[in-house]
């Protein structure tokens, strides 16, 4: 075999790494502009185990004849799909989508995995605080608006991700909590991480802290401190302040690796940290948890996860057992794939902390490599290889999809963004 010069294979990683320029990704959003009306619903009515909401959603997916069809309304999906529509324009569909997760909150006292009867056992990522900021942020929304909505979120916090009993056993060791599902099965409570499924648990989800978890939690604590220091009630932010800080306390001692300059999911069962570096460790930037000596080390660490077309889920240590043993589990939210709303994360945490370089080094590189895929094949994935950014991403339990929403309003994101303000 001839070996090409090392020069010439550095120069096309280069040329394929550019980052797109407004001209290059004008089709794609175009094309992303017309695919919403494919994935909007209306079901104002319970039919059968579908959940009837007040206003209309979105669904993650549509594919014309594909097995795995979707009508239903899911939980952090819906925060990642609206951040490309936060415009006038969108403004009563936006508060449309948010009201109908408050509208599931208030009818069964959780805000399901998803809009259908029988999904009603777990949630997903608690993102509820933050879709109601940016909400009465973007549209500048009065206090009692805010007030209101933000009890709803209390509600929330106490009922599902603090309860200590059946059907809600989230908070299970040091004030923290993990992810949960009534049937008390490991693999269900990893379906409400929404990385279904991950190395990260080894299959034991039910007894571990995760890292993401806690920090949307220290997230909703600190958001509840904001919103009552703007309502005027100064004990109330001391008391949710408090609670945030033990969180954060807690956290940095039970997580944090010194050694690898990481945080990991910690195994309350063995009182051990796990052993799987994956982007939950950047969900404490995000979230504003981390301490500038914790944020300068995780900055460093971003190299662990960074390959030619973004950032893989896992480090390349972390080889998932399916890719090497045939028949075992599919763990999709590994390496070498890598997902947009860890991507959406990551790089709004950086910003969080000032580092606007790396943060657009990333969201370039992701957008690049959503292009490219579009370009070449007409349509946006749930997931990519960002190892190899020309081949399909590693399966997972179900089929892969296409038209993905989430990728879609994380790619107008990061144009309007990246590109736009240029």
């Amino acid at each position: 075999m001839i070996k090409k010069p090392k020069i010439v294979i550095e120069s096309i990683f280069r040329r394929n790494s550019q980052p797109p320029s407004l001209a290059e990704v004008k089709a794609a959003r175009a094309y992303i502009a017309k695919y919403w009306h494919r994935l909007n619903r209306y079901h104002p009515r319970d039919d059968d185990t579908l959940l009837g909401l007040p206003y209309p959603y979105l669904v993650p997916a549509f594919d014309e004849g594909h097995a795995f069809d979707f009508n239903e309304m899911y939980y952090w999906d819906s925060y990642f799909m609206v951040q490309g529509m936060y415009d006038t324009e969108n403004k009563d569909f936006v508060i449309g989508i948010l009201e109908n997760l408050i509208n599931m909150q208030k009818r069964f006292k959780i805000i399901p995995n998803a809009s259908r009867t029988y999904l009603m056992g777990r949630s997903q990522p608690p993102f509820l605080t933050t879709f109601i900021f940016d909400v009465y942020e973007t549209y500048k929304l009065n206090v009692r608006w805010l007030t209101e909505h933000i009890s709803h979120a209390e509600n929330e916090y106490y009922t599902v991700w603090m309860g200590t009993k059946k059907p809600n056993e989230r908070q299970v060791y040091a004030g923290l909590s993990r992810y949960y599902d009534v049937n008390y099965l490991h693999d269900l409570a990893e379906a409400e991480s929404g990385w279904d499924m991950t190395p990260r648990f080894g299959r034991k989800a039910l007894n571990y802290l995760p890292v993401d978890l806690n920090s949307l939690l220290y997230k909703y604590e600190a958001d509840f401190a904001k919103a009552a220091h703007i309502r005027g009630d100064s004990q109330s932010a001391k008391t949710w302040q408090k609670r945030a800080d033990i969180r954060r306390n807690t956290m940095n001692s039970l997580m944090w690796n010194e050694m690898k300059d990481l945080y990991y999911d910690y195994d309350y069962a063995k009182e051990k940290r796990g052993t799987v570096s994956s982007l939950a460790s950047f969900y404490p930037l995000w979230a504003g948890l981390a301490d500038e000596t914790r944020a300068a080390k995780l900055v460093k660490s971003i190299k662990k996860f960074e390959e030619k077309g973004g950032l893989a889920t896992t480090d390349p240590q972390t080889i998932p057992l399916n890719q090497i043993v045939p028949g075992t589990m599919p763990t999709q939210w590994a390496y070498p794939n890598g997902w947009a709303p860890l991507h959406f994360i990551t790089v709004r945490g950086l910003e969080r902390y000032g580092y606007h370089a790396e943060a657009k080094r990333i969201a370039l590189k992701w957008l690049r490599t959503n292009l490219d895929w579009y370009n070449k094949h007409g349509v946006f994935l749930e997931k990519y290889n960002v190892v190899d950014p020309s081949k399909p991403p590693a399966k997972g339990v179900y089929p892969s999809q296409t038209g993905f929403g989430w990728t879609n309003a994380v790619f107008e994101r990061f144009c309007k963004d990246y590109l736009d303000k240029e």
